[in-house]
């Protein structure tokens, strides 16, 4: 299924794309549904920045809830490749609960129509192969996959573009 969303950033994109790529921890504060976000590994070649990011979401999932979704699910990593030559950011999602049955990737684009507002155009794929999902019969797999994939979407979304509203509130605090 297909993952699209934009968010209008108020600062222009040099500002906007060295936020998401050099400061993700510095963001968790501005972020809702995000508890930490820890950098596994980071190697610099040239214009090209690799990372590792381990996400733990959960900040506004009240406490009873938590207790109830294992910790695993609400883990992700974040492969992720920045450009800062063409300022895009490739990137593949992986979350261990479910390392074989979820693929998710795709490309981030950071863009400035007007003078000091950043588009951002998040655009992606996600496939949930529910066969691979323990407890899911294989018989209901090609009917429960894409209503998964239906779920995970519509709370991605909005969640993509918290994030984009985190970097601007995060950026509006920053000293020059």
């Amino acid at each position: 299924m297909k993952l699209e969303t934009t968010a209008d950033i108020a600062f222009p994109k040099d500002r906007v794309f060295a936020a998401y790529r050099d400061h993700l921890v510095d963001l968790v504060p501005y972020l809702e549904n995000v508890r930490a976000i820890t950098i596994t590994s980071r190697v610099d070649e040239g214009h090209l920045a690799k990372f590792v990011n381990r996400w733990k979401g959960g900040g506004e999932i009240p406490a009873v809830v938590r207790k109830i979704i294992s910790a695993d699910l609400l883990e992700w990593d974040d492969l992720a490749t920045w450009n800062a030559l063409d300022f895009t950011c490739q990137w593949q999602t992986v979350v261990p609960a479910f390392k074989d049955a979820v693929d998710a990737r795709g490309h981030n684009t950071f863009t400035e129509h007007r003078p000091g507002i950043t588009t951002l155009r998040i655009s992606g794929e996600l496939k949930v192969d529910a066969a691979r999902v323990k407890g899911v019969p294989r018989i209901l797999a090609g009917t429960v996959g894409p209503a998964i994939e239906a779920f995970l979407v519509a709370t991605i979304k909005p969640n993509l573009v918290a994030v984009a509203k985190g970097v601007e509130k995060f950026l509006g605090h920053e000293p020059r």
